[in-house]
């Protein structure tokens, strides 16, 4: 059965070359994901599973009318080929086929999920056939309070499943990793190798689910990009327009309203941003040219406080005299007196 015709590769052969690409690009050893030996092997492993798909097609290995007890242990890896393949097409990096790349590995996920669930594999809720349309998925629809709680549970459930999931898969590598060993050694006998493949499916169900679910948040990005126009870019070599400054002007509903009204603001502006500037830019060289001006009459100051405290010092009459009629003013007339807007 899982003999290829011509003498080439086995179907077994195949699975394995496939499996093996795939768990090098998931290990990350290259140092880019864009590189060409990447994608090399995307395209080597991308050709040997789909190879092998086709020789499960012609050798009709699985139905779904049948039961899994009806299949063959050692065929029930072939299960998982769909999964691979949809896994592998996201890792090719066309960005121009991006779109091409999602659908077809979102189909490949689906088909493996529908095999799954007619053989009883999980316990699991079908994703829609076809990928979402240009509306965004998972938003609330408009539609009142009844809508937006409904939406509001949906999201609370689909976050409860993920918590599931996670802890699902979670157990089922724990499981996994302890029965590789055992198994790839050939040691196990039928019935273990039987459990080791079932559980690989049931961690693929889960990884399909996942998968989905991003690749259909990513085909409304895309297909929303499509949809909105680029920018039409000025021609190359074109000078940038210098343009003339702006006028202030008065937002009113008509001119009679402004006439009788008034604009309605507190204050009009009066020039514009380049006038303010101008004329702080005149007051400062203004201010910097009176600076010594300044400096000379605080010198002028400063004299005649010296003069006057010479005299003082030289018992001039007019001076003492002056001086204690300030004191006496001082002792009759409070600090404050006559200053009435400073009043509690």
């Amino acid at each position: 059965m899982a003999e290829a015709a011509g003498g080439g590769p086995r179907l077994a052969e195949l699975l394995a070359a496939g499996r093996r690409l795939w768990e090098e690009l998931e290990a990350g050893t290259e140092p880019s994901a864009a590189a060409p030996a990447v994608q090399e092997k995307v395209r080597q492993g991308l050709d040997a599973l789909q190879r092998a798909a086709d020789m499960v097609a012609q050798l009709e290995l699985f139905s779904e009318n049948e039961e899994l007890e009806e299949i063959a242990s050692a065929d029930l890896k072939y299960l998982l080929l769909p999964a691979l393949l949809g896994s592998l097409t996201l890792k090719q990096v066309d960005l121009s086929r991006r779109l091409e790349h999602l659908e077809s590995a979102r189909a490949h996920f689906g088909r493996f999920l529908r095999l799954c669930r007619s053989y009883g594999l999980g316990s699991f809720q079908l994703p829609p056939a076809s990928p979402p349309g240009e509306e965004a998925a998972g938003g609330l629809a408009p539609g009142g309070p009844m809508s937006a709680q409904s939406g509001l549970l949906a999201m609370a459930s689909k976050r409860q499943a993920k918590i599931e999931r996670y802890k699902q898969k979670k157990e089922l590598e724990n499981r996994l990793a302890s029965m590789r060993t055992f198994v790839e050694s050939g040691q196990a006998d039928e019935e273990q190798t039987r459990e080791f493949y079932i559980l690989q499916i049931q961690k693929w169900i889960n990884t399909s689910l996942e998968e989905i679910e991003s690749i259909d948040q990513e085909i409304v990005i895309l297909r929303s990009r499509g949809t909105a126009k680029p920018p039409s870019a000025p021609p190359h070599g074109t000078t940038r327009q210098v343009r003339a400054p702006l006028k202030p002007f008065i937002l009113t509903r008509d001119a009679a309203q402004a006439k009788v009204f008034g604009s309605g603001y507190p204050g009009l502006p009066m020039m514009t941003v380049d006038d303010w500037y101008d004329q702080r830019r005149r007051q400062e060289v203004m201010s910097a040219q009176s600076a010594p001006q300044r400096a000379s009459a605080g010198s002028t100051d400063e004299e005649l406080q010296t003069q006057q405290e010479e005299k003082e010092e030289n018992d001039d009459e007019e001076a003492l005299q002056r001086a204690r009629n300030w004191d006496d003013w001082k002792d009759t007339h409070p600090r404050g007196y006559g200053n009435r807007q400073n009043m509690g």
